[in-house]
């Protein structure tokens, strides 16, 4: 119970805690240097072999080891703060007369009054707050971000020499030195110190730490992976009880802060609570609950009923959760072979089932119609699946997969021997091709068996079925068969072959397909086809650009004769409608003069005279004007032509109106 000063009455010179408080304040702040020096020292040491070997176990584990002293050093210095308030009420300080000072000067300037004002109220703030909450709030976040800073489960194995042993050895000296430590803190009565039991806890942290740490340095070799592991992991632990101090600090922030009150421990952790056996976590609740806020939850009816119903509860949860394992989902894309007690029984498609939980019953997943495409080179095992799963850019350049070229390595050729002749003798050459498998796993269910139980690895098998049966084939092909003629049929036959081998040993293994991608002739036979293509690309161009020039000259002969024909016709169409022009004409005339006579002859004289004279200049004078009767043209006012020889002029008779 906590002492309040300020309660008239309060006793403290009789409380055993009070009485012990210096001497245990000499012995926590003893213990705090001697482990803060150790978990220092582990610090540097850490990192000087973090600069030589960052890919080993040591800077892991030297670290979480550290982490795991400082939280126990963290816990110490917390309790200390606990010990100094009771030795100063036990020996409270001598109370100096007050002397007469001169009033601090009141700064002029606004800036330094701010400034001044922020002081004071930080102090205030830091007051309010108490070094204890700072330094354990210090101590719990260097502890998170140390563990933080060597988390790594991808530390490859390695062996760690003599070295190791040392350590080991080490570690187990310090950690006996923390349990005898331990011991002591548990024995402590209560009374005589509260914070023995919390310290006790935590030193269970670090015990445990170095327990395990020796157990690393142990068993690590080249050949086991699990102690490196186990050295990342050690940090949990650490890093859970660190967690769980910088939030009691944090927390500890909204309550109130009395100078009179007696202070209680900071660093209580739940987590170090719970290593001790049998774990009881809703008791070490209760008592939390019970000694921080003052709820007894032994007075509640629903939770007492709720701790006597947890074991069946969870019994029943735990049996329903099994029984659930029976239910097995087939994804659309696969089918399931259920054994029941270790035999095979029956094929699940895809959908929900039901049979025996495991382990007594079990679903093994098989591929229901995926298609798959294996090359036959052995080489192939990286660099398709990576370009499978990298797409190239459309306007990028092409690929090296798509390289085709003979004098061009590949990584999915397969080198072939095949017959050849040289001269008179006979000798052999070498082939490099691509020959690929679409395959996939029978629609059947005895397919479906045996490709789980006859097959240990499908593209090995198919890989090694295929090899042989190209080699057999191909030691009795030639170059020139094998360039020519065979190619046609040549994936059709392997892909038979390669199937009635795999229907032997029952594989359940389906070959939908053979391609044989391409067929690389050696180096020597390479040159000459190389000379073939380039004489018959020659030839085909060559041909093309006559059949071009053939092509525009009998278009250009088209366009002329074309172009003769429509003028033709043409002139001809014009002929034609200027004769019939002048027959509908003549037609006309004809039937004026029958319907008009004289009068139509005199009208088309005027007409054509009009036409004659539509230009001239006329002087037309009456023929009442003189003796005679016939119109007189006045043939003055025309000018003679430039030609010297004198024209005769005619005069016609006219009609004046």
């Amino acid at each position: 119970m906590q002492v309040d000063l300020d309660l008239d009455g309060t006793q403290v010179t009789g409380l055993p805690r009070f009485q012990q408080a210096a001497v245990q304040g000499r012995r926590l702040r003893r213990l705090a240097i001697g482990l803060g020096g150790l978990a220092g020292a582990g610090w540097v040491l850490a990192f000087f072999v973090g600069l030589f070997a960052a890919q080993s176990l040591w800077p892991a584990l030297l670290v979480n080891l550290s982490a795991a002293v400082l939280v126990l050093v963290a816990g110490l210095q917390s309790a200390w703060w606990v010990t100094q308030w009771r030795a100063r009420v036990m020996n409270p300080p001598a109370l100096v007369a007050p002397t007469e000072e001169a009033e601090p000067a009141t700064p002029d300037g606004w800036y330094e009054r701010l400034l001044e004002r922020l002081s004071q109220r930080g102090l205030h703030l830091l007051g309010q707050i108490g070094a204890a909450t700072l330094w354990l709030g210090g101590w719990s976040a260097l502890v998170v971000l140390s563990i933080e800073q060597v988390w790594n489960l991808a530390l490859p194995a390695g062996a760690v020499g003599v070295s190791a042993t040392v350590g080991a050895v080490l570690m187990l000296l310090l950690g006996f030195g923390l349990l005898v430590l331990e011991r002591q803190l548990a024995q402590e009565p209560p009374a005589q110190w509260p914070e023995a039991g919390s310290l006790a806890q935590l030193a269970r942290v670090a015990i445990i730490s170095l327990v395990l740490g020796a157990l690393c340095l142990l068993f690590a070799n080249d050949a086991s992976v699990w102690p490196v592991r186990l050295a990342v992991l050690i940090g949990i632990l650490p890093g859970m009880v660190a967690i769980e101090l910088l939030l009691r600090a944090i927390l500890s922030i909204f309550s109130p802060y009395r100078e009179q009150l007696e202070p209680t421990l900071l660093a209580r952790s739940f987590v170090a609570d719970m290593l001790r056996w049998p774990p009881q976590p809703l008791l070490a609740l209760q008592h939390e609950l019970h000694n921080r806020f003052g709820i007894d939850l032994r007075q509640i009816w629903a939770f007492s009923y709720m701790r006597r119903a947890f074991i069946p509860v969870l019994a029943l949860v735990a049996a329903v959760g099994w029984l659930l394992t029976g239910i097995h989902e087939i994804p659309l894309q696969g089918r399931g072979i259920y054994e029941r007690f270790g035999k095979p029984v029956q094929v699940f498609g895809p959908g929900l089932h039901v049979g025996l939980p495991w382990p007594l019953g079990r679903v093994l997943s098989v591929e229901n119609g995926v298609v798959h495409e294996l090359a036959t080179s052995v080489g192939d095992s990286a660099a398709p699946a990576q370009a499978t799963t990298q797409a190239e850019p459309a306007e990028g350049p092409a690929p090296m997969t798509a390289n085709r070229l003979w004098d061009a390595s590949h990584v999915n050729d397969k080198s072939q021997v095949i017959a050849s002749s040289r001269g008179d003798q006979q000798s052999f050459q070498i082939v490099n091709m691509d020959v690929r498998f679409v395959y996939r796993i029978g629609l059947r269910d005895q397919d479906a068996l045996a490709a789980t139980y006859n097959n240990a690895d499908v593209p090995t098998l198919i890989r090694s079925t295929a090899s042989r049966i190209l080699v057999h084939d191909f030691a009795s092909r030639t170059l020139d068969g094998l360039l020519g003629s065979d190619r046609v049929g040549l994936g059709e036959e392997i892909g038979r072959a390669v199937q009635g081998d795999l229907q032997k040993l029952d594989s359940g293994v389906e070959i939908l397909a053979t391609v044989v991608e391409a067929i690389h002739p050696p180096a020597g036979a390479a040159n000459a086809y190389h000379s073939v293509q380039a004489a018959q690309i020659g030839a085909q161009a060559l041909i093309s650009r006559e059949r071009g020039a053939a092509a525009e000259a009998s278009n250009q002969a088209q366009l002329q004769a074309s172009l003769v024909r429509d003028q033709a016709s043409a002139g001809a169409r014009e002929v034609s409608a200027t004769a019939q022009a002048a027959d509908l004409k003549f037609k006309a005339e004809q039937q004026a003069y029958a319907s008009a006579g004289q009068a139509f002859v005199l009208e088309q004289y005027f007409s054509q005279l009009s036409q004659g004279l539509s230009k001239a200049r006329l002087l037309v004078l009456d023929h009442r004007l003189g003796s005679s009767n016939a119109p007189t043209i006045d043939l003055r006012t025309f000018t003679l032509p430039a030609d010297p020889t004198p024209a005769r002029t005619t005069a016609q008779p006219g009609v004046a109106h």
